[in-house]
């Protein structure tokens, strides 16, 4: 039968980053050893106490459908952690819950992006930024930062992306894939140009807020003039291990709320009920409930940057948040290493999962082509005999 499909759905990517999950399972149904560096998925389980109250949710018979846009408690839950955390007033008509942050980046892009629209992706950017922005019909404009600006963009090159199409600009901090961190200075610069485009929106992904190693965080809609005409995006799949539950959440001027609301509305309606229920526990505890987590998360990143800090041609920063390191291995391009040709990142990455059974995830996804993003949500066993494979391959 010919192929009807829209062109919509033939002109989108595939994420890399589920791709190279899918090759590593494929290598391993055929016996072998895999270690996976590729998901950004904490390798914790769900805290007890957020457990506990998803299983008083059940036995309290909440099993019907719930307000599109979150249970009203959930969103008090939300309002408070917002100003808890970040200094952040909101109130309810500003709060939608959504199913997972990856939706609510979507009805975001959905609701303001008309086709030709452009939006700024600082690069590196997370995978699914540019497809869903090519979904809303928008156009995505990569800024691109590299190692040696620790994968932050400067005002001056912000500026010079704006044209008279900018609608949007889409950022993550603690960032994915690099685990870059904006000090609150550095948004303020951010800012300072925003300032001379007021119709620009900012949405600002702040999912890995709590996987933080002392830089502390900053949220850009705390910036004098930014609260406006910013969407504050979060949820709990990062901090709280928390992914298969599926809960995001967004802060956001009410008019860009209520489209969020009427867009939902007609896709997913509510999410999960027993899955907010749980969340509002979550939201409620204080922060100290997780720092196990974040503490071991610290660890990793000290014994990954000291172990590829031996191998010849890797350059990295130091990251400040979340839990990846994204190396720059241009060294190696044109190399021949294993009977294999390297001429970009993505050669390199397949090298190291073919010969050091080593699962990463290519830099061309993310708009930086000169890298490699390697998860340290593993153990440190894990992560010393992953780092100890990739090293002999390269030898």
């Amino acid at each position: 039968m010919k192929n009807n499909l829209s062109d919509r759905i033939n002109n989108l990517p595939v994420s890399a980053t589920l791709a190279m999950a899918a090759k590593a399972r494929e290598l391993r149904e055929q016996g072998k050893d895999i270690i996976g560096l590729s998901l950004g998925e904490p390798d914790f389980n769900t805290p007890e106490f957020v457990k506990e109250a998803a299983i008083q949710a059940i036995n309290d018979n909440y099993n019907s459908y719930t307000p599109v846009d979150g249970y009203a408690e959930l969103k008090d839950a939300v309002i408070l952690k917002f100003k808890r955390d970040n200094n952040l007033e909101y109130t309810r008509d500003q709060i939608v819950v959504s199913t997972g942050a990856k939706q609510s980046i979507a009805n975001v892009a959905m609701v303001l992006l008309n086709k030709g629209d452009e939006c700024i992706l600082p690069a590196p950017y997370w995978v699914s930024y540019a497809a869903i922005v090519q979904l809303a019909e928008g156009v995505p404009v990569e800024v691109r930062a590299g190692v040696e600006q620790n994968f932050k963009i400067t005002p001056d090159q912000l500026r010079a992306a704006i044209t008279p199409r900018t609608k949007m600009i889409l950022f993550s901090s603690p960032n994915n894939p690099s685990g870059s961190v904006y000090s609150q200075a550095e948004l303020e610069g951010l800012a300072a140009v925003l300032k001379d485009y007021p119709e620009i929106i900012v949405v600002s992904d702040e999912i890995y807020e709590h996987i933080n190693y002392g830089s502390g965080h900053a949220s850009i809609a705390s910036v004098d003039g930014m609260y406006d005409r910013t969407v504050t995006i979060n949820g709990v799949s990062k901090a709280f291990a928390m992914t298969g539950w599926r809960v995001g959440y967004i802060g956001a001027p009410a008019w860009i709320a209520r489209a969020c609301n009427k867009m939902q509305g007609q896709i997913t309606s509510g999410t999960n009920c027993i899955a907010q229920r749980a969340v509002i526990t979550a939201l409620e505890a204080p922060v100290s409930k997780i720092q196990y987590m974040v503490d071991a998360f610290h660890k990793r990143r000290d014994l990954i940057l000291e172990l590829l800090s031996k191998i010849d041609g890797f350059v990295t920063d130091i990251p400040e948040g979340a839990f990846y390191v994204f190396p720059d291995i241009s060294s190696f391009f044109g190399k021949t290493i294993k009977g294999h040709k390297i001429e970009n990142a993505t050669d390199f990455s397949l090298l190291l999962l073919e010969e050091a059974l080593v699962a990463t995830v290519t830099g061309d996804a993310f708009g930086a082509p000169n890298c490699i993003r390697l998860s340290y949500a593993a153990s440190e066993d894990m992560i010393t005999e992953a780092i100890k494979r990739i090293e002999k391959v390269l030898s």
